[in-house]
């Protein structure tokens, strides 16, 4: 069954956390069993569409680390991973440091048992760090002293906005933010993104979706157009792929052809000209 075995203080187990679902769909143990449930519910509605989701959950893990080792290979030494999520196998920095022993990371999230997971797995580790920030206020975690002083942000930097920005339901925040972050990456910078894509979902289902994240803190989901998860990128060179399906993403196997009929998650990786 998983779960753990004492809770935190601060913590009421009794709301479930986008982050410990993820846990869950991914086969972690460190969830509630009011994550449990809320995860089981989403599961189920991704079998009406004809979605394996915690497959699609595992293919959204493989994409990051993907990007991550492209990135690390073609001379990015500094990550920001925002709404990192907890701890699991391949984390950024371990996959970083298979082709960049000297990368530098910053792990980034809200939620408290992130922040403590992480905080402990990285103990001792000098060149990885995690600090608490809110994806709706990048310019606050980009000008985080604690940041500042771990990374050179003059010299080129990746953002890593994975699976986070689905979270944010308002079309235009979502904007903001994603402009907010293409403004302060510096030329070489990279962002890197994926994002819950509507395809030809079923407004029942889209809205049996967000009801049950309105429990979580973000307070709902949104899945968006390709359209919409293009402009994310407005002003960036894509790297192949370009935007394709989390399971597709791959930038040495390029795919013949690519579905945007069913819903899942969309992925891109792009480079500040």
């Amino acid at each position: 069954m998983g779960g753990f075995n004492d809770v935190p203080a601060g913590i009421d187990a009794r709301v479930p956390s986008v982050a410990r679902m993820y846990d869950y769909y991914l086969g972690g143990k460190d969830n509630f069993a009011s994550d449990r449930e809320a995860a089981e519910k989403m599961i189920e509605i991704g079998r009406q569409m004809g979605n394996d989701t915690r497959e699609i959950a595992r293919a959204n893990r493989r994409f990051l680390g993907k990007a991550v080792t492209l990135l690390a290979k073609a001379g990015i030494r500094q990550f920001i991973d925002i709404g990192a999520g907890l701890p699991t196998q391949d984390n950024v920095h371990q996959v970083a440091r298979r082709h960049a022993p000297d990368a530098r990371v910053v792990y980034v999230d809200n939620d408290p048992i992130v922040l403590i997971h992480a905080r402990a797995l990285l103990a001792g580790d000098a060149d990885v760090i995690a600090v608490q920030g809110d994806a709706r206020r990048p310019e606050a975690i980009l000008d985080d002293p604690k940041v500042i002083g771990h990374l050179d942000l003059t010299q080129p930097f990746a953002v890593l906005m994975v699976a986070v920005l689905h979270f944010i339901v308002d079309d235009a925040e979502a904007a903001r933010i994603t402009a907010t972050v293409r403004d302060r990456l510096v030329p070489g910078g990279h962002l890197v993104l994926s994002h819950l894509y509507e395809g030809n979902a079923a407004d029942d289902v889209t809205q049996a979706s967000q009801l049950i994240y309105r429990k979580t803190a973000p307070g709902g989901l949104a899945r968006r157009g390709l359209d919409q998860i293009s402009a994310f990128f407005d002003g960036m060179d894509l790297i192949p792929p370009g935007i394709t399906p989390v399971a597709d993403w791959d930038a040495e196997t390029l795919p013949e052809t690519v579905d945007l009929v069913r819903p899942g998650i969309l992925a891109g990786v792009a480079r500040v000209r």
